[in-house]
């Protein structure tokens, strides 16, 4: 991936070089063009095209972005009012994940969610110990990390 990418600003430059365009304009028109070579070409490289990566990890950053979102309006609305109706609890929270770094990145990803802390992670790495604020159903919390968070590091990773 990290080839293409490189290759891509390459062919970029070499487009600014070649159209005597040195501005910014022209590097992303160069981009573009690059973009679409590499496109074409793109059974010739042993890796998948980087597009396709790429897209994964902005979706994981906007879907962390929107539960970020979602989980502080959820903190705001037990914070004001006026009687805490909240039911905290720990629950255990089995991952397919299996490296250090995507088992790091879902246990990050739900510590900065707030409502949520990851509070250990086994030493086979398997399951995570989560601290939810408000726990109605563990199971359904379950499923929707294992529907947003985990997927979306799959996507990622694999």
């Amino acid at each position: 991936m990290a080839f293409q990418i490189v290759l891509n600003g390459l062919l970029a430059l070499i487009w600014m070089l070649l159209s005597g365009d040195g501005s910014f304009v022209g590097f992303v028109v160069g981009y573009a063009i690059g973009f679409v070579f590499l496109f074409a070409f793109r059974r010739f490289f042993r890796v998948p095209f980087y597009a396709k990566k790429l897209w994964a990890i902005l979706k994981l950053l906007g879907l962390f972005l929107k539960e970020l979102v979602l989980s502080n309006l959820v903190v705001i609305q037990h914070i004001l009012q006026p009687k805490l109706k909240v039911r905290p609890g720990v629950f255990a929270y089995e991952t397919e994940l299996r490296s250090d770094w995507e088992v790091s990145l879902l246990a990050c990803l739900i510590t900065l969610t707030p409502g949520t802390l990851t509070l250990e992670v086994s030493p086979d790495q398997d399951t995570l110990y989560i601290h939810a604020i408000d726990i109605e159903d563990a199971d359904e919390l379950k499923r929707q990390i294992k529907g947003s968070f985990e997927r979306a590091i799959l996507e990622v990773t694999r």
